[in-house]
């Protein structure tokens, strides 16, 4: 069965392209054009990723990607025509998986889909790590502590992974985004902080404290038990 992809974006233009691009590698296509349809859409449709703009008439798309992110882990692949970086990483605080910048290639959409979903299929040799007392189920997209059992996005996943693939080792920037992305960019390096906040909220203790992804300052980051 072909996965299905989600796209929300107010330009019938860029939709009919990247439609025919995604049809012809074999997805499923839907298609909405504004906030509040895409949203809805994705509830009643259960895609397999969305690619979502960010500026889209009656709810923006930051506000679709948090709306979503309280209901589900779905992959999400962000489209701006913003250039600022802070715009970029506000999507991926939000939960987004990837973001391309307008304009763009089809083609290199196409790439992105196929990478973003491979991470979500859990196309990994090792389906499960343990460290001490953590352990990782690549399959069920769940991190189970001590005290509790958090579930993870695709790219938090994959960097997780890679952290406790190799407890105490030091991981720079773009080590992790080399892992999560399959290609490291300098431009997407501050992504990495990004995520690594989203993770650590999800990782705290009932005191507030947070724990096992450790910052080495100037260096990296590194995942202690």
């Amino acid at each position: 069965m072909p996965k299905k992809i989600l796209i929300v974006d107010d330009e019938p233009k860029i939709v009919e392209i990247c439609r025919d691009y995604l049809r012809a590698s074999g997805f499923e296509v839907l298609s909405a054009g504004d906030g509040p349809t895409g949203l809805a859409a994705a509830r009643q449709e259960h895609p397999d990723l969305i690619v979502l703009d960010l500026m889209l008439p009656g709810m923006d798309g930051l506000d679709v990607c948090r709306t979503l992110r309280r209901e589900s882990e779905t992959p999400i692949i962000m489209l701006t025509a913003r250039v600022e970086e802070t715009d970029k990483l506000v999507g991926i605080e939000l939960g987004a998986d990837d973001y391309i910048t307008k304009p763009f290639s089809p083609r290199e959409l196409v790439a992105r889909v196929r990478m973003v979903l491979r991470r979500a299929g859990g196309e990994t040799p090792a389906d499960l790590l343990r460290v001490g007392g953590v352990s990782l189920d690549r399959s069920r997209y769940e991190m189970t502590l001590p005290e509790k059992v958090i579930t993870l996005t695709p790219t938090e996943l994959e960097i997780v992974a890679a952290l406790m693939s190799q407890p105490g080792r030091i991981f720079s920037r773009a080590q992790l985004l080399s892992a999560a992305r399959g290609v490291s960019f300098e431009s997407y390096e501050r992504s990495i902080d990004s995520h690594i906040r989203n993770l650590r909220r999800k990782l705290e203790t009932d005191d507030g404290q947070a724990r096992y992804i450790i910052t080495v300052h100037g260096v990296g980051y590194k995942f202690e038990s």
